[in-house]
């Protein structure tokens, strides 16, 4: 063993050392490591209950000399940094390893400018825990602690010897702790202002433990995508000229007891089979409470490990493009929950919330609302989009609660709100961030959608944010949903009273690029499934259903529909329960899954259904008054004018020989019959086809007498025989 040097060591203040071998100092880097003295070095290392430490630098071994609490120093001469690792002995055995304190900040002072101005794009790769080398970088934004530490199952969950360091006046605290890689569960212990420490997450966390349990996890991947054919044809696509029909489902109860890698084996198949092109995830972020079905999000960066691990996640997305299917994930960044190991109160004080409780808690939901306007706030959530698209490849974010991050007096009464400095009711801060989230996701990644849920008549939702609009690509059409929905509900022999909410949405229909949906939150909370809402008996329920389907496949926009209701669930959606599968034994069930099967082939066979979806040029009426027989008429065009006539019967009656305005002369196919007995109809039908013959009807210059079946929708197309003229 070397002799002990006879370099001086300088001397500390009391109060400062007591402060770094308690782990409460804001820069334990400034006095443990690896520091300058006069010829040589001063090593010192934190090891409390150690009874002897060695640094070991190259061959030789300098003994550490216990100075302080825990704290040992000792003194190396030469002029080039000296790399050393620790030999600590203790009564029960020997640690050896790598020392956190003498390796540099692995937050760079670009990664600091960018976080201060709200425009690190990549945030996910400066914050939380990343590998490097032998160990893992540690870093957490927590302006308002005065110290910050590291715990895990690597320390024995006490953060002592892993106090990080601040980085100047970011609130970015680092440590880089070697030795340690994926798989170790971590925390972070925070000093507040008020002196007490408390525990946390890490935000930026890309795993978790399985709930209850709720520590963060070190992850990596080392996932390699095979689906670079999909995502090049993605970045050419033009979404709103394109066919798009969305399967939306709820991973843990679509079928109970699938983990992400068997459900790609289960889902991709009956996707194909039914013919969706997308499919849509509710929330799949780390959640705590199953019943919140993922929107409330304590995670935002961690795929919930209820299912398997990122890299299982990262599986399923690609084996569904590689099999021709996008992916749209939901996001949560209206709100997010109160436990007190997430991230409310981050630091001791209101960091990713609103400070004032009118702008910071939601009323309605019992959760905390983000500080829209605070830049390290914003960047934490225009990132996290950003890390969905390009991390996991998912093709589309759907924007949760649009509605209540617009307006400031959202599910408020009275002077329970702050008006913005113009005296308004709108969030100008909640504006600008989404502006900006969707602004940056659409130029880093041409081809992928924003898509919002908002509930209300706010103009420009879907319009470009260099014109003052929201900048989304689609809008749910929550419109459509309501009116549609409130209508067919009624019985067919009231609904002749009603039939301007069946019309009433061609009004709007392109003011905005349209999805239309019939998502989770229709079958829940005593809203009954979708066959539940018909009038009826099973017979009409199911007739209704079908009708209903084929007038929402052929009305402009998109379409959305939730999983049971392809098959006509009986109850409404429990994700306790999962789907009623075996119901798919009885021949009228499993018809109207067949029917959904033939809207989707005929829907993507014609352009007419979707390639002009949002142009008033696609579509044009037959007959939308037709309010006394409950029936609705209507062409869709493509862009070479090629025409679909759809006719949809809402009565309970047949209607025989009814005379059907056509645009082109000759014989029309009849491509759909939603009242075909292969469906579970009563096959009341066209035989396949019908001519034009005689004088023209409801303003077409040609006309052919049809039968249209009861509770029932048939569609025709010019036959390829037909003469157009």
């Amino acid at each position: 063993m070397a002799k002990s040097s006879t370099l001086n060591l300088p001397v500390l203040d009391a109060e400062l050392l007591d402060a770094v071998s308690n782990g409460k100092h804001h820069d334990p880097h400034s006095v443990l490591g690896v520091h300058p003295i006069v010829g040589g070095w001063v090593i010192r290392a934190l090891r409390p209950l150690a009874s002897s430490v060695v640094a070991k630098v190259g061959k030789t071994e300098v003994p550490l000399t216990h100075s302080f609490n825990g704290i040992f120093e000792g003194a190396v001469a030469g002029k080039s940094v000296p790399n050393y690792t620790i030999h600590a002995t203790y009564p029960d055995g020997e640690w050896v390893g790598d020392d956190p304190y003498h390796h540099a900040p692995t937050v760079g002072e670009l990664d600091l400018h960018l976080i201060h101005e709200g425009r690190h794009e990549e945030l996910w790769k400066a914050l939380g825990a990343n590998l490097k080398g032998d160990g893992t970088a540690f870093a957490v934004w927590a302006p308002n602690a005065q110290a910050v530490r590291v715990v895990g199952d690597f320390n024995g969950w006490n953060g002592v010897t892993h106090a990080m360091r601040v980085m100047g006046s970011s609130g970015v605290w680092e440590l880089f702790v070697p030795g340690i890689g994926a798989g170790t569960k971590y925390k972070f212990e925070i000093l507040t202002k008020a002196g007490t420490w408390i525990t946390k997450i890490d935000p930026m966390a890309k795993f978790a433990e399985t709930p209850p349990q709720t520590a963060s996890v070190v992850a990596t991947s080392s996932y390699k995508w095979k689906d670079k054919t999909w995502l090049t044809a993605r970045a050419k696509r033009d979404a709103l000229a394109s066919p798009m029909s969305i399967y939306e489902l709820h991973v843990g109860s679509w079928r109970q007891g699938l983990t992400y890698r068997t459900m790609a084996d289960e889902l991709i198949p009956y996707v194909k089979e039914l013919g969706f092109t997308h499919v849509e995830f509710m929330p799949i972020m780390e959640h705590p409470y199953a019943p919140s079905w993922g929107y409330q999000v304590t995670g935002y960066f961690a795929p919930t490990s209820r299912f398997g691990g990122p890299d299982d996640l990262r599986y399923l997305i690609d084996q569904l493009h590689q099999n021709g299917i996008g992916v749209i994930l939901d996001w949560v960044p209206a709100h997010f929950p109160k436990d007190e190991w997430a991230l409310g109160r981050f630091d001791g004080e209101p960091l990713y919330e609103h400070a004032d409780p009118r702008r910071g808690e939601h009323p309605d939901w019992g959760t905390f609302i983000f500080d829209f306007g605070r830049t390290e706030v914003r960047n934490f959530l225009v990132a996290n989009a950003l890390y969905w698209i390009e991390e996991f490849h998912i093709d589309g974010l759907r924007v949760d609660a649009v509605a209540s991050m617009l307006y400031l007096d959202y599910s408020r009464e009275g002077d329970d709100w702050v008006p913005n400095v113009n005296g308004g009711r709108e969030n100008l801060d909640a504006i600008a961030f989404m502006q900006e989230a969707n602004a940056t996701a659409y130029r880093r990644n041409p081809g992928v959608m924003m898509i919002a849920e908002e509930s209300t008549s706010w103009g420009g939702v879907s319009a470009p944010t260099d014109g003052g609009g929201l900048g989304y690509g689609f809008k749910w059409n929550m419109g459509w949903m309501n009116d549609s929905l409130r209508y067919i509900e009624k019985d067919p022999m009231y609904r002749s009273h009603h039939h301007g909410e069946l019309t009433f949405s061609m009004l709007y229909a392109y003011d905005e690029k349209f999805i239309l949906p019939i998502s989770h939150d229709e079958v829940v909370h005593g809203k009954g499934s979708l066959l539940a809402k018909m009038p009826g008996d099973r017979w009409q329920q199911l007739a209704n259903v079908r009708a209903y389907l084929a007038f929402m496949w052929s009305h402009p926009g998109k379409q959305l529909l939730f999983m049971g209701s392809e098959f006509g669930q009986q109850s409404e959606w429990n994700q306790e329960h999962g789907l009623e599968w075996g119901i798919l034994d009885q021949k009228p069930h499993l018809g109207l899954q067949s029917l959904v099967r033939e809207l989707n082939r005929n829907y993507l066979e014609n352009p007419a259904m979707w390639e002009q979806d949002h142009v008033q040029a696609g579509f044009q009426w037959i007959d939308g008054g037709n309010s006394q027989q409950n029936l609705l008429s209507f062409i869709r065009y493509d862009k070479k004018g090629n025409p679909i006539a759809c006719v949809i019967n809402f009565a309970g009656t047949p209607h025989y020989d009814f005379r059907l305005g056509l645009p082109r002369d000759g014989a029309w196919d009849e491509i759909l019959n939603t009242d075909s007995e292969v469906f579970g109809g009563s096959d009341v039908g066209n035989l396949g086809r019908v001519e034009t013959e005689g004088e023209g009807s409801h303003g077409q210059p040609f006309a052919a007498t049809i039968q249209v079946p009861p509770l029932g929708a048939v569609w025709f197309r010019p036959a390829q025989t037909s003469k157009a003229r």
